[in-house]
């Protein structure tokens, strides 16, 4: 994890260079946003799962960067006062506290569309049609049926009842489909049939509903100096989450059911599937 971090640290730092005009600031605010903390986890699961069919490790980190450039993207944006108004994030002022609003809401609309330059430029893959399918892919995620549709209906939730199911389609599409774009990417890269990817997208699927609710129990249990972020903000917020729906003893033994669960979904690969495996069991190991 951390040589996917410096490597990806590395990339931003070299597509994100400070020009020497009024764009300064824009950039400024770019970097301070993607470079340093985090988990970079979605990084790390598109180099497991571009390792599995043996994609060039420096396209398959082209990709990470990619999908961190979204994933920075939408914290820059979720942070902003009109949503969840945070003054932390990553161990460091959020964006708009560093900077000003304005600036941290170009500074996300940019980072979204640095995210498909890179996924376009063919040193991701000489295969213009296995680059059109990343960036369709990464769009579907983010977009309306993925992420933002997710976002949108966390922000309902404030002022709504949601039962379990809704509940999880919501971190489906907020959490989750960005967590199965980069599961699904090593099997585009490796130009594997759709029919065939069945297994991988089971494991995203598990995953991805164990990470968020062990982030919904460390919402409750963890400490704000690891996280690097405002903790206990759902349960003021009035958010139904999986912790309030299930109960913290309940929703801890979901979250280790369904990793043993998307484990079980790599039953057909070798040695070759154990950092995904790894992967699984950090999701609800992890302290932030």
């Amino acid at each position: 994890m951390a040589q996917v971090s410096d490597s990806i640290d590395a990339h931003f730092d070299a597509v994100l260079t400070v020009p020497d005009d009024a764009r300064a600031r824009l950039v400024e605010a770019m970097r301070h946003a993607a470079i340093g903390g985090g988990k970079r986890l979605r990084p790390l699961l598109v180099v497991a799962s571009c390792d599995l069919f043996h994609v060039d490790r420096q396209s398959a980190l082209r990709i990470g960067t990619a999908i961190e450039a979204i994933h920075v993207y939408s914290l820059v944006h979720d942070d902003l006062p009109c949503m969840d108004d945070d003054d932390m994030r990553r161990g460091k002022p959020t964006v708009h506290k560093a900077f000003d609003e304005a600036t941290a809401v170009l500074a996300g609309d940019a980072l979204h569309a640095l995210a498909f330059e890179i996924l376009a430029d063919e040193r991701t893959h000489h295969d213009p049609f296995v680059r059109c399918e990343l960036v369709a892919e990464l769009a579907r995620a983010s977009g309306q049926s993925g992420m933002a549709g997710g976002q949108m209906m966390d922000l309902a939730a404030e002022s709504a009842s949601f039962d379990l199911a809704t509940v999880t389609r919501l971190q489906q599409m907020k959490t989750g489909a960005l967590i199965a774009f980069c599961v699904e990417a090593g099997a585009i890269m490796g130009k594997l049939s759709p029919e065939g990817r069945a297994p991988l997208r089971g494991y995203a699927r598990d995953i991805g509903l164990a990470f968020q609710i062990a982030d919904d129990i460390l919402d409750v249990e963890g400490d704000e100096a690891r996280a690097g972020k405002a903790l206990h903000k759902d349960a003021a917020a009035g958010k139904e989450t999986f912790v309030s729906v299930m109960g913290l003893a309940r929703a801890r033994e979901q979250a280790h059911a369904l990793v043993d669960q998307a484990i079980g979904h790599l039953a057909g690969f070798g040695r070759e599937a154990d950092l995904l495996r790894a992967i699984a069991r950090f999701v609800i190991e992890r302290d932030r």
